[in-house]
């Protein structure tokens, strides 16, 4: 979780001198298209970086956007989470609200390799080693945790243990953290359910095809009380290893990772992202531990 940190004034020069030199573009990377490097020098000019278009930032999600980590979806009226973030990113950087535009990405083609048509994407991404190979990522904005979800009527409903949910039929959507928890961590022995989508997802689910549903905890809290009727928290997975996290997803090698990286650093050091989480995913910290 975000966490605050006083500095002494010298303390505080060094700490803004390495992260100036953390977000300068490394080796010779090319300026993506629209982009001009900076005449003072500065490696983070404010409203300067080399993005897709010169003096705009463009930001990219899923579609549907889903809560709570944006509203209504319309990612562009910064409510939820997600959208609040990205705004105060882009601020840190030196774009106003009124030079962000918002394009929709799939969740799948935002982390293939190749080209992107975004600046950066923010959309419950995971980091992960896998994932760098094709994609860079920004310092992590949100630490996660995988959830079981169900119906009231399912025979998950009452699981205690994660052996209890060995013999279930479990669905998530592809490509995702959510269906790695499923394989990797509960192991069924029934094949997990893949969909293009959570809203897939969730369709099976009341529709009784699948038993129980894997997502991040704040999406559990959210299907279950406004989306689900006679939805239930079965629990949540248990953390293995180093503790899952949400980046912003960039272009590989993107010259603008580092400052993105800096301006999430900074959000979570003055106690902003704290902030946004208490605003938007309220409600969302305790849920039953699977063991």
């Amino acid at each position: 979780m975000p966490s605050r940190h006083s500095r002494t004034a010298l303390g505080g020069a060094v700490l803004l001198l390495a992260a100036l030199a953390a977000c300068a573009p490394a080796d010779d990377t090319t300026p993506a298209q629209g982009g001009s490097a900076s005449a003072s020098g500065t490696p983070c000019p404010p409203g300067g970086l080399a993005t897709r278009t010169l003096g705009k930032l463009t930001v990219a999600t899923d579609d549907p956007a889903y809560a709570p980590w944006f509203a209504d979806n319309q990612p562009d009226n910064g409510k939820g989470f997600e959208s609040a973030v990205a705004y105060q990113v882009a601020e840190r950087l030196g774009y106003p609200r009124d030079s962000v535009t918002w394009t929709r990405v799939t969740f799948n083609n935002a982390i293939a390799p190749g080209p992107k048509d975004f600046d950066l994407d923010i959309n419950q991404f995971s980091i992960t080693d896998q994932r760098r190979q094709a994609v860079d990522f920004s310092s992590p904005y949100y630490l996660v945790r995988q959830t079981v979800i169900a119906l009231k009527s399912s025979k998950i409903a009452g699981a205690k243990t994660i052996a209890e949910l060995h013999d279930a039929k479990l669905g998530a959507q592809v490509g995702t953290t959510s269906y790695q928890a499923i394989t990797e961590v509960i192991k069924p022995t029934v094949q997990p359910q893949v969909y293009n989508s959570n809203d897939d997802a969730k369709k099976a689910l009341q529709n009784g095809q699948i038993d129980g549903l894997v997502v991040d905890l704040p999406t559990a809290f959210y299907m279950t009380s406004a989306e689900l009727e006679n939805g239930v928290i079965v629990g949540q997975l248990p953390q293995v290893g180093v503790p899952e996290q949400f980046g912003i997803v960039l272009d590989k090698g993107s010259p603008l990772t580092g400052c993105v990286s800096t301006a999430v650093d900074q959000l979570r050091q003055d106690g902003t992202l704290a902030v946004l989480e208490k605003t938007w995913l309220t409600g969302t910290g305790g849920a039953p531990e699977l063991s």
